[in-house]
């Protein structure tokens, strides 16, 4: 779960639909002076059922939020995490009805949930499923685990080797999307706990740092536009660099092949205005490498927080993990994102072996280090689910209708696959 949630049906490649996790509701009902008597409860009770039907989410709910005073922007997922299930119900419910167009009952349901949610998340989960919807069958994935096997099946697709699938789904997923990145070692389908090393920037940081060096310079951005216009040039020119130095040099030679031109025209005004991008190009995706020219809150790079996550898992999986360290989320689909995150980690190792072998005059084996990247990142999760959804045992794992009404939603803090605890 993210700013973006991803929907579609089992067996696709894409999802069918990606949108804004916000739901833009109508409170205008609720504030009638009528409803402040009461005695007047048929005024109180229509105006509720107005209430719960005039809602828009997506893309749809932030065009009404802007165009119209009357209705409220809600934001259901906040660092990955559901604090309002309220509003997460109305998202649902007009993903399924409105969207996919389907009949909840007569479909199996994947969701994925973060590594480091509650037990009772995935309670509250299962509840409005099973109790609003009355799905016949849920499963709850984490979205690590999807991650990692949308990364194998997609190399298994264009490799013809045989490979074993245990030791595929053994790696370090960084998770890096709009919100809460995460960094998660996975040893055999199992997600170590104690080794989640969470990330506090993400992809909207990098939005807002790119905004705050083009405002910086002096490009005269519409503020209602400023962020959006961002977030367009960091999907569109932002590219990771080898060597900042390096790059600022490059870029004060040869200024014309590097800089680009932003062209658009002021939603209110309607006069059209133009700006330039440069530095920003390799600025804001270097808040991963170099933290602190963004906050000062936090200075430890990507790379060495991923060794200390491998470091911190079970000695005898370390090798295996630095081996297959794979990227989700579209914050890592910046170009040579995965070159410079393999450089700099295989740096950090290889200096560690270097002491290692001086200080204890030993001879210890090299460490490979291979970061993987593929062209389904952004939605790897989303595809780890289509695939495993397509599966035909996928059925014999998900919690069914009948389990739930006879043992409650507790059933949905195990995992039917692995039969312990999430």
């Amino acid at each position: 779960m993210s700013r973006y949630s991803k929907i579609g049906f089992s067996g696709n490649s894409e999802p069918s639909f990606t949108l804004p996790t916000v739901v833009a509701v109508n409170e205008s009902f609720l504030d009638q002076k009528e409803l402040l008597n009461s005695a007047n409860w048929i005024a109180q009770y229509n105006a509720g059922i107005m209430a719960d039907l005039d809602f828009f989410i997506g893309d749809e709910a932030l065009s009404r939020s802007r165009s119209s005073v009357l209705y409220t922007l809600r934001t259901p997922i906040q660092n990955g995490q559901v604090n309002d299930w309220d509003t997460m119900e109305r998202f649902w419910q007009q993903c399924i009805f409105n969207y996919l167009r389907c009949n909840p009952e007569e479909h199996y349901f994947l969701l994925t949930d973060s590594p480091v949610s509650t037990p009772e998340s995935r309670e509250c989960m299962g509840e409005i499923m099973f109790e609003t919807f009355n799905v016949p069958g849920l499963y709850i994935a984490v979205q690590s685990v999807l991650s990692l096997s949308a990364g194998y099946a997609y190399l298994k697709s264009i490799s013809d080797e045989n490979s074993d699938p245990s030791s595929d789904m053994t790696g370090v997923v960084v998770d890096i999307g709009d919100g809460a990145p995460h960094i998660v070692p996975v040893v055999n389908g199992y997600v170590i706990g104690s080794s989640i090393k969470p990330f506090p920037y993400s992809g909207s940081d990098v939005t807002q740092f790119v905004s705050q060096l083009l405002q910086e310079r002096g490009e005269l951005l519409p503020p209602e536009d400023s962020l959006d216009i961002s977030r367009k040039v960091k999907e569109m020119y932002c590219y990771t660099c080898s060597d900042i130095v390096k790059e600022f040099k490059k870029h004060d030679k040869k200024p014309d092949k590097y800089i680009k031109h932003w062209s658009a025209i002021k939603p209110k005004t309607g006069v059209p205005y133009t700006i330039d991008i440069g530095y920003e190009r390799f600025l804001g995706p270097e808040i991963f490498f170099n933290p602190e020219i963004y906050s000062a809150d936090f200075s430890t790079p990507l790379p060495e927080l991923i060794d200390r996550c491998v470091l911190s898992a079970p000695i005898d999986t370390r090798r295996a993990l630095y081996k297959n360290i794979v990227l989700s989320g579209g914050s890592t689909m910046f170009k040579d994102f995965h070159k410079r995150l393999q450089s700099d980690i295989k740096k950090i190792v290889d200096e560690r072996v270097a002491a290692t072998n001086a200080h204890h005059r030993v001879e210890v084996r090299p460490i490979e280090v291979n970061v993987v990247a593929h062209p389904i990142q952004s939605y790897a999760v989303w595809f780890g689910g289509s695939v495993a959804a397509s599966n035909p045992e996928f059925y014999e794992y998900c919690h069914t209708k009948e389990e739930y009404e006879e043992h409650g939603a507790s059933i949905c803090r195990t995992s039917p696959v692995f039969k312990g605890m999430y």
